[in-house]
């Protein structure tokens, strides 16, 4: 198991390390501090090694995408190879980043993806750039379509099933605390779906969490259900599942593992299990995600040393 993080207060750099969207990959790091500088090329190597492993192919781009003067960076090395796909992917996904920071168009961006979509077909990047869009701009309609194009090339791919269930997490936000919600049903199915070894099977935890941000911030301090939310039965049995599923797989290998581990730690505190989020607050380290931290109107850094000193006071 990994060393615990450093005493609270001990270290106010460490602390500012929490919510790198990079999270644990280490050649993402690297590579994001050269393409800062312009120096795409590090870019292009990172990518080709990556492969087709579409999960990590995803995160390395949205990362790398929000980087300042993405875009420009992208640019420069589409010019030097207009053939490319990852840069052209690159491109598009700094589109995105630029149309949800208002510093772009929406229509620029679904432009941007759906060229990069037509010159590697294969590739899910683009159209999870599109399902971001759709999220932010779009309808129902376009935003399930663009989640099917993301699932029919990845059946996995785990930041779209997160994006789809933050979506239907927000329907009938009125119904109050429901057990038989729809952001559960398609949770389970998808982590039934999924092999044994998918961190697909804490998708149900993320329901839970997606769905407490809507009525917590539906009902402000009127959602009185708040306990029964994390200790029903259902919500029982998920954590106990996903928990479970984390002692025996862990999954460190998959790129955006820490974001699985913030939720269930989040979870089993909401729960009343603090022993066991300790546990996992070990396995995060300095890779805190400000969701589901901010949840529901939370500021996360704050929220994270706090739910964090809490856990491991009580270990």
């Amino acid at each position: 198991m990994s060393p615990p993080p450093p005493p609270l207060g001990r270290s106010r750099k460490r602390d500012a390390q929490l919510f790198d969207p990079a999270l644990c990959d280490a050649e993402l790091v690297d590579v994001r501090a050269r393409f800062t500088q312009g120096r795409w090329s590090s870019v292009r190597a990172l990518l080709a090694a990556t492969g087709d492993d579409w999960d990590r192919r995803g995160h390395r781009l949205v990362v790398l995408a929000q980087t300042p003067a993405a875009g420009a960076w992208a640019g420069e090395w589409l010019l030097a190879e207009p053939d490319s796909a990852d840069a052209l992917t690159l491109h598009a996904c700094a589109a995105v980043f630029a149309a949800l920071r208002r510093k772009g168009t929406p229509e620029a961006a679904d432009e941007a993806c759906r060229r990069a979509a037509a010159l590697l077909p294969a590739d899910p990047t683009p159209w999870l750039g599109l399902l971001m869009l759709s999220r932010a701009f779009g309808n129902e309609e376009e935003f399930s379509r663009h989640f099917d194009q993301v699932r029919a090339r990845h059946r996995e791919h785990h930041h779209a099933h997160h994006l789809m269930v933050a979506r239907l997490a927000e329907r009938t936000p009125g119904t109050g605390h429901d057990p038989l919600h729809e952001v559960y049903d398609f949770a389970a199915w998808a982590a039934e779906e999924a092999p044994a070894d998918s961190p697909l099977a804490v998708l149900p935890v993320i329901a839970h969490a997606e769905r407490y941000r809507v009525l917590a911030t539906q009902h402000g301090h009127t959602f009185d259900n708040a306990a029964q939310h994390w200790s029903g039965r259902r919500a029982r049995q998920v954590l106990r599942a996903a928990f479970d599923w984390w002692l025996e797989w862990e999954r460190e290998d998959h790129p955006r593992n820490r974001v699985d581990l913030n939720f269930l730690a989040h979870a089993k505190l909401c729960e009343g299990r603090p022993a066991e989020a300790a546990a996992l607050f070990h396995r995060i380290g300095r890779h805190a995600t400000h969701a589901p931290w901010s949840y529901p109107d939370l500021d996360p850094h704050k929220a994270f040393l706090a739910a964090r000193s809490a856990a491991l006071g009580s270990a």
